[in-house]
């Protein structure tokens, strides 16, 4: 399974790449220098810029606070030098060397003034923002995030290599936005926007699942106290890491999962077979659509929500079927439920209606801990592709099929004050039509 490139901690490498540049000719240069200096000597012309920088750097050796001071110094006497970036690369270099964080930090700013495209540039200026651990620094380090999701966005196939193929691009375009959204989500995250770290990192985690992006999305829900989605989050980044060598401690993630999964259920019961089923959730490959092609009703094979068991509805042929199609994220239906409920209550005494709750959640291990939670009283299946034939596109949804399989009731959304008035009518309707008797 394909999981982000992206390590937090990786920028801090770029600095001792991006510095190579103004060192790689040192010695050369030095060796010039000094092989000229006679005829520099013998010459009443004063050196040039890069004379001087090139005497800078020879006098400062491996000294790096001489280093600091004399390019510092050859900064003030000299503001417009043209190759500014590859001194503010060295300064940086030089400042990390220090521990001086706060000044690697603003050189490394002043490059991305000159070279707001770069994204390595800008990779490291984000980097070095985060070491400060202060709010206007992140900040500061969201805004460069965002240019260069604009920049990976709006990357063009026809700007690739000839050595990489249009799929290779595309895969390494589609890694790239999410490793960019994961950057920008953490740093949400240490700003407490909640909010937007969840919109970020879920993106990230939809493109490229990683134990990085679960658990960090675990941690923003629980600090949001939905402990539901903290146990989904944190049980899917247990599933993806890889022991205490990954960049995500799985012993961690054991402690974390088990703290949340005892605040909810004031033990640990349930919690081994939820990983499991998590695990193989994450990580078995994507099946094909269930009841792929079906198109008639009583054909359908559906699944229990409470425990996998298939749930035919060839049963239900000649039969009032009532379906409420609804997600465990979506609020009116959590508020529609008892409604129907109640509706369902009225008929218990009918074999010939059957009320069925088709759950249409894309991850199947959010349903398990919501109905222990809310104690659904109707059966509840998984939809399996019922919303598909039925076109079901928002939530909740509430179909009435009648004896002869066409729709007699559909209420896309629904009104508190009459739905449970308008259902019963419905379902007493379809219950008391009959199929036409051909004639003797």
């Amino acid at each position: 399974m394909p999981s982000p490139h992206f390590v937090p901690a990786f920028a801090a490498l770029l600095v001792y790449a991006l510095v190579s540049p103004l060192y790689a000719g040192q010695q050369t240069a030095s060796q010039a220098s000094n092989a000229s200096s006679a005829k520099d000597k013998s010459s009443a012309k004063l050196p040039s810029p890069d004379e001087e920088l090139q005497r800078t750097l020879s006098e400062a050796g491996s000294d790096r606070a001489a280093l600091l001071r004399s390019l510092e110094g050859f900064l003030k006497k000299y503001p417009d030098y043209p190759n500014r970036t590859s001194i503010y690369r060295a300064l940086v270099e030089a400042s990390l060397q220090l521990k001086d964080n706060a000044r690697a930090a603003d050189y490394s700013e002043r490059m991305v003034s000159l070279n707001p495209n770069d994204i390595s540039i800008l990779l490291l200026a984000i980097e070095l923002l985060e070491r400060q651990e202060d709010q206007a620094g992140f900040r500061r380090a969201v805004s460069y995030s965002t240019r260069i999701l604009d920049l990976v966005e709006r990357a063009s196939p026809a700007e690739r290599s000839s050595r990489v193929s249009l799929e290779q691009w595309e895969q390494q375009k589609k890694s790239d936005l999410a490793n960019t959204h994961f950057l920008r989500g953490d740093l949400y995250f240490k700003l407490r926007d909640y909010d937007a770290a969840r919109k970020d990192l879920g993106t990230s985690y939809e493109a490229f699942p990683s134990a990085a992006a679960a658990e960090r999305l675990g941690e923003t829900a629980e600090l949001q106290k939905d402990l539901n989605t903290a146990i989904q989050e944190y049980a899917r980044a247990f599933a993806l890491a890889e022991g205490k060598s990954g960049t995500v401690s799985r012993e961690e993630i054991r402690k974390k999962i088990g703290n949340v999964w005892r605040l909810g259920h004031g033990s640990e019961k349930g919690l081994g077979e939820y990983l499991l089923n998590t695990y193989d959730a994450v990580t078995r490959p994507a099946l094909g659509k269930r009841n792929e092609g079906v198109k008639e009703f009583p054909a359908f094979a559906l699944r229990k929500a409470s425990n996998g068991a298939p749930y035919s509805l060839k049963d239900t042929k000649g039969k009032v079927v009532v379906l409420n199609f609804w997600a465990t994220w979506c609020g009116p239906c959590h508020a529609l439920e008892p409604l129907f409920a109640h509706v369902a209550a009225d008929f218990r005494s009918s074999p010939e209606a059957i009320f069925l709750s088709a759950d249409c959640d894309e991850d199947e291990t959010l349903v398990a801990p919501y109905l222990q939670k809310d104690k659904v009283t109707t059966e509840v299946v998984f939809a399996d592709g019922l919303d598909r034939l039925f076109s079901v596109n928002s939530f909740p949804t509430v179909i009435v099929i009648d004896r002869d399989e066409k729709i007699a009731f559909r209420s896309d959304g629904f009104q508190p004050d009459t739905f449970e008035r308008d259902l019963s009518a419905a379902v007493r309707k379809a219950l008391d039509k009959t199929d036409p008797r051909p004639e003797d």
